[in-house]
């Protein structure tokens, strides 16, 4: 049996990825057996210490308003009233790969999305993320070890370098691997059928 593999591509700090998740979710359950799923972190924004300017929040801000007008995802505005906003994501894209190394790579994904856009915690903290190992159940010191870790870092460095090289224009993305060929998957925020048909398609 020819097996192919659906690569996601997204940020754990991608707002739009946050609106895409409800129908990413229902792709997953609908997609055929033969199909093997893969997170892929885009790593949005570099480490960066600095507060992120005003005029960026309040651009950001408008973001998180359009998405909810468009699509009706939940967030929580006083984020921005609460924290010093950093555009620094690749420390919440190590995360993931800290719990993909713990089997809890989706389970770390919706734990940082809430925790963001939910529950107005900093995901570029990375007390942030060792708190969250802690609530799903991770060996939370392993965890803090990997995060800072050689290995995890050219993981993760590995991983962005094949982002880059698959045909995408943003986050999130979606690309099916099939019989060595690439195809880039159309991706609908509200309605994820054609993207379940053209992988169906490609696939048959």
């Amino acid at each position: 049996m020819t097996t192919s593999t659906l690569y996601y591509v997204h940020d754990p700090m991608c707002s739009w990825c946050w609106g895409h998740r409800p129908q990413w979710q229902r792709l997953l359950k609908a997609l055929p057996a033969t199909v093997t799923v893969k997170n892929v972190v885009g790593g949005l924004a570099p480490d960066s210490d600095e507060v992120m300017p005003q005029a960026q929040q309040q651009a950001i801000a408008g973001y998180w308003k359009n998405i909810e007008n468009l699509l009706g995802t939940k967030f929580n505005h006083d984020f921005w009233r609460d924290n010093a906003p950093r555009r620094s994501t690749y420390p919440a894209c190590r995360a993931v790969i800290a719990a993909r190394w713990q089997e809890s790579e989706e389970q770390m994904i919706e734990a940082l999305q809430e925790a963001y856009y939910l529950n107005a915690k900093n995901p570029s903290d990375i007390e942030v993320h060792i708190e969250l190992a802690q609530q799903l159940g991770l060996d939370s010191e392993k965890f803090a070890t990997d995060l800072t870790s050689d290995a995890l870092e050219q993981t993760f460095m590995k991983e962005l370098q094949f982002a880059r090289s698959l045909p995408i224009n943003g986050f999130p993305s979606m690309v099916l691997e099939h019989q060595g060929t690439m195809h880039v998957i159309p991706l609908d925020y509200k309605d994820c059928s054609g993207a379940l048909a053209a992988v169906c398609e490609i696939i048959s």
